[in-house]
């Protein structure tokens, strides 16, 4: 099974172009609102500045990458023309997805490094730079698309070392993470997801934490929790959100809910 699948089909991915052209003057993101961000440098020099260091001085056509809100500076070249897409993106970080969390804070690739996706950026810099008819449209959707093949690249070159992804090219501990995945609502324990998994409890336990960075049942409540709070944006009622996910009643998710959010689901909503 695709692995991104699950993860893709629990979140609203969602792109949105807002600048094409020149940049001319140094911009600064505040990482707030939740979303996070692509840069899209076709041409020119850009100097890029994380926690208020200079990290980048990027001098070649390049995608740079933050899956989650983060605060950082783009500052062109002087004398250079720094030709950008930028799009604001969401992966779920909001909803604490395991696929947010999972992928480091930033990535810088060069464009060279990414020959397969040579054919959606000709499509996506000729809508950037032209003013067809459905053009904003076509942005987002070819950004959307663009936005997985950067996830495919990332984890293809074994940009996320201690993650969920990890224990997914563990041939037993994915057998164990895709039951979690595929049945969320069924009343797993350590015993059942070591049985799934062909492993001693205090084996798969061991090696699911070394793997993931957290306990099974920690990312069984955190998964539980980011599928929740996606239904609970689109609106859907909290029994029935509660029996999705497996809790046995509305009050026991709240209790859950509070206890790792700090915030019950009608506040968070």
């Amino acid at each position: 099974m695709d692995p991104l699948l699950p993860l893709l089909n629990q979140i609203s991915l969602s792109a949105e172009v807002f600048f094409t052209g020149d940049l001319c003057q140094v911009v600064n993101f505040d990482g707030t609102g939740a979303v996070g961000h692509i840069h899209l440098l076709r041409a020119g020099k850009l100097d890029l500045m994380f926690r208020d260091k200079r990290i980048a001085h990027i001098d070649q056509p390049s995608v740079v990458f933050f899956p989650k809100p983060t605060i950082h500076v783009l500052t062109p070249v002087a004398g250079e023309p720094c030709e950008l897409v930028c799009a604001m993106i969401d992966l779920g970080a909001k909803v604490r997805s395991p696929l947010a969390t999972a992928l480091p804070e930033f990535v810088i690739v060069p464009l060279s490094d990414m020959q397969q996706i040579a054919p959606t950026l000709q499509l996506l810099f000729h809508e950037a730079f032209e003013q067809d008819l459905g053009r904003q449209a076509a942005l987002d959707r070819l950004a959307e698309y663009f936005l997985i093949q950067i996830l495919r690249h990332v984890i293809n070159h074994g940009q996320l070392q201690q993650s969920i992804f990890a224990a997914l090219a563990d041939t037993r501990l994915a057998l164990a993470v895709k039951a979690m995945h595929e049945n969320p609502s069924h009343p797993w324990t350590l015993e059942t997801l070591a049985d799934v998994s062909g492993m001693s409890r205090a084996r798969f336990a061991a090696n699911f934490k070394a793997t993931v960075g957290t306990t099974p049942l920690d990312y069984l409540t955190d998964w539980r929790l980011s599928i929740a709070q996606n239904l609970i944006r689109q609106g859907k009622p909290l029994k029935s959100i509660a029996t999705q996910v497996g809790y046995q009643s509305s009050a026991a998710f709240s209790r859950v809910f509070a206890k790792r959010l700090g915030t019950t689901p009608t506040e968070w909503q």
